[in-house]
């Protein structure tokens, strides 16, 4: 069976609407870093004391987007990438999430929302904040008048910018 550690206060939660997309039974194993991290015994399925880690029949996976590309690939064929330019693109999108919007987006969210008041920083905040606009507009540019990222539906690169747009002020 197929075990997923993380919990869906963490960047698991991605790696489990992935999972529930693909309509595969799998197992859930609450880890909630560091108590439960950085173990030996954890260490061992992920060395750097992270989650998510996917466990799929004895095949590790960790890292949440690499998780779900391969989700992608093996379980849920609708979503994954029907060609090598589609492939290219879900790739794209997906890489772009992680390194335009969510760095400065989780600044914002973790000093806005996560610590305790006494340990938020608003400078921090904010200039995670102030990083948003420009990759906003990129993504707005490429939905005008589409509904989706890659192709004519719904594939694991919209999944992945939406699991980082989550947590996006409303």
């Amino acid at each position: 069976m197929i075990k997923l550690y993380g919990t869906v206060m963490s960047r698991a939660s991605r790696c489990l609407w992935m999972l529930e997309e693909a309509g595969v039974p799998f197992e859930n194993v609450p880890t909630s870093p560091p108590a439960d991290t950085q173990t030996a015994e954890f260490k061992r399925i992920n060395p750097n004391g992270h989650v998510p880690v996917l466990d799929d029949e004895g095949l590790i996976v960790w890292e949440s987007m690499a998780i779900n590309l391969h989700l992608a690939d093996r379980y849920a064929k609708a979503l994954a990438p029907r060609d090598a330019a589609e492939r290219a693109h879900v790739l794209q999108w997906t890489l772009w999430g992680v390194t335009e919007i969510e760095p400065g987006l989780i600044d914002a969210f973790v000093h806005r929302t996560m610590l305790p008041p006494a340990q938020r920083n608003a400078g921090v905040a904010d200039a995670g904040e102030a990083k948003l606009p420009r990759p906003l507009a990129v993504l707005d540019q490429r939905l005008a008048g589409r509904s989706w990222l890659v192709g004519d539906r719904f594939t694991v690169a919209d999944l992945n910018v939406a699991s980082i747009l989550f947590i996006a002020p409303l």
